[in-house]
């Protein structure tokens, strides 16, 4: 690749807010799957109902976000008012699947809260990892916000920000459970087991919130296309 490519895909980077969201979640989509195959593995070879759980969590997000990247990459090469017809469609179709995703998170939770996920790590590594998820939160958060204050039309740009902030909570619930299992003492596992289900509660609340919040809004941005493409008819 020369410079010259690579200062104009900076640039686009930079001013195209799509372009930013599709790019980065082209890389999300590969991280993604091998944390599916990851967590797959090892459910399989240890029997660990925690991370099969997890596992599917995943699998749900890799299909959501290729669904959307799929959709996105043919509208790139069809007509306007096909592409917002495929949109509408597509995100029908995904937000059955964000749904399950939602349901699919209540048995890992529950584990979690129950003190039942594996934990093989000492005090360091929980440390690293919570340098990263702090970072994951972050930016989702900022893209959130970014997201509200563009008024992007794409429902498909906001899916996709959206279910990178669900897989950031996400984060921050299986960090919690990793600190608290690598610190806690047998005089604090009741405080914990209290601590680590309301916040764990809170969380899930945030992201059924979250993820209803997406489905009206999205609702709402189809009706008015397709009231739109009626009036545009006559």
């Amino acid at each position: 690749m020369s410079d010259k490519n690579l200062k104009l895909i900076i640039e686009k980077w930079k001013k195209d807010y799509t372009f930013k969201t599709i790019t980065s979640s082209v890389i999300s989509f590969g991280v993604t799957i091998l944390f599916a195959l990851y967590n797959g593995f090892l459910g399989i070879s240890l029997l660990s109902v925690w991370h099969g759980s997890i596992c599917v969590f995943y699998l749900l997000l890799i299909a959501i976000r290729g669904m959307i990247l799929l959709n996105e990459k043919r509208n790139a090469i069809g007509s306007e008012n096909d592409g917002g017809y495929c949109r509408g469609k597509t995100f029908a179709i995904s937000s059955i699947i964000l749904l399950a995703l939602n349901l699919a998170l209540i048995l890992p939770i529950a584990l979690m809260v129950t003190f039942k996920k594996p934990v093989n790590m000492g005090l360091i590594p929980a440390i690293a990892m919570a340098a990263y998820t702090t970072y994951k939160i972050t930016m989702a958060s900022i893209h959130i916000r970014k997201q509200k204050r563009s008024r992007c039309s794409n429902i498909l740009i906001t899916e996709l920000r959206t279910i990178n902030f669900i897989d950031a909570l996400v984060s921050i619930l299986t960090l919690q459970n990793t600190l608290i299992m690598v610190n806690q003492t047998k005089s604090s596992a009741k405080d914990m087991t209290t601590l680590s289900a309301v916040s764990s509660a809170a969380i899930y609340i945030v992201i059924l919130f979250t993820t209803v919040h997406l489905l009206a809004k999205g609702l709402s941005q189809i009706r008015k296309q397709h009231c739109f493409s009626k009036e545009a008819k006559r």
